[in-house]
């Protein structure tokens, strides 16, 4: 896809804001290695808010882990609603990245880096928006609230619980919000749950040579996989009743014996579900727990929730006013996600959210990153749009 004649300049000035973010290091902690730079998303969220200053935004940094700390950027509108975006500080790690992670080239129409696409790209087009309006004299329609939160990468999306913490405490009624990742400028509006189970099987150790003495742990959660893939072929072909399709679940990471001499007396077990909208979260921790216990005995189990909490899907109406403005000023049409993001724990926060930003999540995560230039300004064009018009006070 080619830069558009008319948006070349936009495209460029937002390629090299992009630029200087992207070399500004911002790996979560629980993925970072020997060569990620300064760990953390601190770095990030300070270059944020002095960018957001400079434009006149209330500023707040709230740190909520471990000196890694969000970023509240306030614009004042015209009018009284609220609408808020939220990008996220943290990328993935870079240690098998084959390119440079932080050097933010532009080449050949693109930005590269990590972060250039998922999601640092949200933060240089919503600033530039801004600014361009600022240096025009123009101040958005509604209330603007951005957003950058921690741990959305891996964590538990605790930078999206503090945010909604946040507008609570500050009384903020929002009307419309963004949770940006890159989806080509489609407005997101259904994507899957997740939650996660650490199981703990428990068999008898015993001399190999007599194996029948003891209870092998790593047989018994050999048919815990079983169940699970057994599982996993239930869902699917029982199907989804949205377009976001039915639950998954999958085994992840295994992990056990004492020695090659010693019947295995424990083995761990990790294992994925992704909620597909409508399941509730404890009636299918139930059943998996129903399917391990079954599957491992005689070996005994011990089945505990990861990170504390299941997550129901994020699913709202194609129809909703904020996604089918986005898809027409983008010019494209409303879609469903496989991937998660903040929009897990912002039910009740706000009626109307999607997700949306420029580029492909094809992109992300990928040993070379990047995102094309005219994606920026895309996705500058329908900002601009949402941010000048009527159409953020559309809640009906």
């Amino acid at each position: 896809m080619s830069v558009q004649t008319s948006n070349v300049g936009e495209a460029e000035r937002i390629a090299r804001a992009l630029s200087e973010f992207v070399r500004v290091p911002s790996v979560n902690p629980l993925q970072a290695g020997p060569i990620s730079g300064p760990g953390g998303e601190r770095a990030m969220a300070e270059i944020v808010a002095e960018r957001a200053a400079d434009l006149g935004a209330e500023v707040e940094l709230e740190v909520v882990l471990d000196d890694r700390p969000n970023v509240y950027a306030s614009f004042e509108g015209t009018s009284d609603h609220t609408v808020a975006i939220d990008v996220h500080l943290d990328t993935v790690g870079i240690e098998h990245m084959t390119d440079d992670p932080f050097d933010g080239r532009i080449e050949d129409g693109r930005v590269y880096g990590r972060g250039s696409v998922d999601t640092k790209a949200s933060f240089a087009v919503v600033l530039d928006v801004l600014r361009q309006m600022k240096t025009a004299g123009q101040t958005p329609v509604p209330n603007v609230v951005l957003v950058g939160t921690i741990a959305e990468e891996v964590g538990g999306l605790l930078g999206a619980v503090a945010f909604g913490r946040w507008l609570k405490r500050h009384d903020r009624e929002l009307h419309q919000l963004i949770v940006a990742e890159p989806t080509l400028c489609a407005p997101v509006h259904g994507h899957k749950g997740a939650l996660g189970l650490d199981v703990e099987i428990r068999g008898v150790a015993a001399h190999s040579s007599t194996p029948e003495l003891g209870l092998n742990a790593i047989s018994a959660a050999s048919r815990v996989v079983a169940a699970m893939d057994a599982e996993n072929e239930r869902l699917v072909a029982a199907g989804g009743t949205t377009a976001v399709g039915p639950g998954t679940v999958s085994v992840t990471k295994i992990k056990g014996g004492a020695a090659p001499n010693i019947i295995p007396p424990d083995c761990r077990v990790l294992i994925g579900r992704r909620l597909a909208p409508g399941e509730v979260g404890d009636e299918v921790i139930a059943h998996l727990e129903a399917l391990i216990t079954e599957a491992a005995a005689p070996a005994e189990v011990t089945v505990a929730l990861s990170y504390g909490r299941a997550v129901p899907a994020f699913y709202s109406s194609p129809d909703t006013p904020l996604v089918q403005d986005l898809a027409r000023w983008g010019g494209t049409e409303p879609t469903v996600a496989t991937y998660g993001s903040n929009a897990l724990v912002y039910d009740g926060v706000c009626a109307q959210a999607a997700l949306f930003g420029p580029g492909s999540i094809d992109q992300a995560h990928k040993a070379v990153e990047w995102v094309d230039m005219s994606e920026l300004a895309r996705a500058a064009d329908v900002y601009r749009t949402w941010l000048t018009s009527s159409a953020a006070r559309n809640v009906a």
